[in-house]
């Protein structure tokens, strides 16, 4: 019944004729189960629809997203790649790492976790360092 809903949600969303729209609802995304890739060596020029057209020939792209400055909005120079199955993202980092993408070469490599940083874990600012002399 579930896999019936998001097959309904994806027709729903397609229909509607946008390109982000169009990638179909997987039911391995539903359970967080993804294989995220990391793009760096992007164009400024590179966006995220055609990241996701660049990779969606080697496998079912479940998202493409670009990194920007919060700042200025403007991109970072990497970005990341969903896909539903392993042997798919195995299958574009081998093909994709080294070619050239809206002319810049790409390096591309399984992303790694975040680290997790308390709020706890921040260096404690206790004023100008103590001169060293003969106290």
């Amino acid at each position: 019944m579930a896999l019936a809903a998001l097959r309904e949600a994806s027709r729903c969303l397609a229909s509607r004729g946008s390109a982000a729209a169009a990638r179909p609802m997987l039911l391995a995304h539903s359970r967080g189960i993804t294989y995220k890739l990391f793009i760096g060596g992007l164009s400024q020029f590179a966006t995220e629809d055609s990241l996701a057209e660049a990779f969606s020939r080697y496998g079912q792209v479940i998202e493409a997203t670009i990194v920007t400055d919060k700042v200025t909005s403007r991109p970072k120079g990497f970005g990341f790649v969903k896909f539903a199955s392993q042997e798919e993202a195995n299958t574009a980092r081998e093909e994709m790492n080294g070619k050239v993408l809206n002319g810049r070469v790409i390096y591309v490599d399984i992303a790694k976790a975040k680290i997790e940083r308390d709020a706890d874990a921040r260096p404690i600012a206790r004023g100008p360092p103590k001169p060293i002399g003969n106290d």
